[in-house]
Parts: structure tokens; C-alpha cells; sequence
């Protein structure tokens, strides 16, 4: 492919801090159009919270939504990427764990970006890409 994660990804995503309202994040969700948000302590990426993650470990258990944190819920073993890497790295890190995004992060840990299947899919090799959404999707 040869292309870089920082040609495709988006860079300055949108985030919260671990002290966040899970509400907080949902709107920020609802106003980006997207399903997860990266979670930071200053500038660096320390997990990640989806709209799942809100459903089920905030809604199904039956928990406050105005008291629950992000950090309360967040994912915190994440999969990132470097933004010097190719794009075909991406792909395979999608495919093995099975995720539809992935945070780019400097390696000091700051999250710089945000490369989604559609980045790759825009930017990518079709057959590539459509075997990874077809690994991700089963």
C-alpha cells in the first residue's frame, strides 16, 4: 500500500478527560456522529469509551448516567498505532483484534489522530480492505 497512517487518519480528535461525564461523552458522540471517544489525561491517550461500552456498563447495570465517569468505564488496554506506519499495519491490527478504529499515538503517548475503516478504505488497496471489514465483521 505504502501509505502512511498520518495521510488517512483524522488528526486532532475530539476527546474527554477521565473525569468526564459518561452524558458528556455521549453528546460529544452524538454531535461528531461517532461511536467512541478517545479519553486523555492532558494530551495523552489513556483509554477509550464507546457508545457500547455506555449501553452496557452504564444502562443495562442500571448505574447513574449524571454520576458515572469515563474513567469509571473506559477501555484502558488499547490498541494504538504510530502515525509513521503503513497503512497495511493498521489493517492487520484491525483484522487481529477485531476493531473498526484505532488512536494514533506519538510515542510519548500523545494522541495525535484517529484512523477509522473508512480512512482506510478511502486511502487503501480495495481487496485489502475489504477482507479485513469482512475478518472484523464475522
Amino acid at each position: 500500500m505504502g501509505k502512511s497512517i498520518r495521510d488517512a487518519m483524522t488528526s486532532n480528535p475530539s476527546n474527554v478527560e477521565m473525569s468526564s461525564s459518561v452524558v458528556e461523552a455521549a453528546r460529544l458522540m452524538k454531535s461528531e456522529d461517532v461511536g467512541s471517544i478517545p479519553v486523555t489525561e492532558g494530551d495523552r491517550l489513556v483509554g477509550i469509551v464507546t457508545d457500547r461500552d455506555i449501553a452496557i456498563r452504564v444502562v443495562a447495570e442500571g448505574k447513574d448516567v449524571q454520576s458515572v465517569t469515563v474513567g469509571e468505564i473506559a477501555s484502558k488496554e488499547l490498541v494504538t498505532v504510530d502515525p509513521q506506519q503503513d497503512l497495511d499495519e493498521a489493517l492487520r491490527l484491525m483484522a487481529k483484534h477485531q476493531v473498526r478504529r484505532l488512536p494514533v499515538v506519538e510515542e510519548d503517548g500523545r494522541l495525535v489522530g484517529i484512523l477509522a475503516q473508512a480512512d482506510v478504505a478511502q486511502q487503501g488497496d480495495d481487496t485489502k480492505t475489504g477482507q479485513v471489514v469482512e475478518q472484523i465483521s464475522n
